[in-house]
């Protein structure tokens, strides 16, 4: 039997995303995001769903960017940091000792010292109440060497990613290999 927990915002898992933007100014500003994900295939999107009240809501919609920044374990606290104050107060990645790197694609920056970073343009918008979604069409993602295999395909246990539990306010590294997706399910189909 199940027990019902009402209607909350628990879904497994929910990304740890570090959202850069840029201000009027041409500031460099990043801000912690739970609520976002791929959204399409073609073209390739995410999404991340704001708050107005947010410093980096207005950013986008007036740079039509935003990069998507994937911190390691290691950088949690740095995580956990930019979303604790407003970058209209102060400079965070400066307080937190990482760089600011302007993106040849996007009117956004990337932090240099998380191991992955996806770069969206902005082309849609959708209000839902409390949130407003912003839909990217992906330009580029860009991931640390050392992260890639010789595939060209990231490597969880270097990239190190991490989600958010909403429910108890913490966040947890990414567990163990379950198994090959689309091959696994292959002994049920062939009943």
């Amino acid at each position: 039997m199940k027990k019902s927990l009402g209607a909350k915002t628990i879904a497994y898992p929910t990304p740890v995303f570090i959202i850069g933007s840029y201000d009027a100014e041409g500031r460099a500003n990043v801000m912690t995001a739970a609520w976002g994900g791929i959204c399409c295939s073609k073209p390739p999107c995410m999404c991340i769903s704001l708050r107005k009240a947010t410093y980096t809501y207005q950013n986008i919609i007036s740079r039509k960017a935003y990069t998507i920044n994937i911190p390691s374990e290691d950088l949690a606290f740095a995580a956990d940091y930019f979303g604790l104050v407003s970058g209209k107060d102060e400079d965070k990645l400066v307080k937190a000792g990482l760089t600011a790197v302007k993106s040849d694609l996007v009117e956004a920056p990337y932090v240099k010292e998380f191991p992955m970073v996806i770069e969206c343009k902005l082309i849609h918008t959708l209000e839902i109440g409390f949130h407003t979604q912003f839909i990217g069409e992906i330009l580029d993602v860009k991931v640390d060497e050392s992260a890639v295999d010789s595939k060209g395909i990231p490597k969880l246990d270097v990239v190190k990613p991490m989600v958010y539990a909403p429910e108890v306010g913490k966040y947890f590294g990414f567990g163990r290999e379950v198994g090959a997706a689309f091959q696994m399910g292959k002994t049920i189909k062939e009943r």
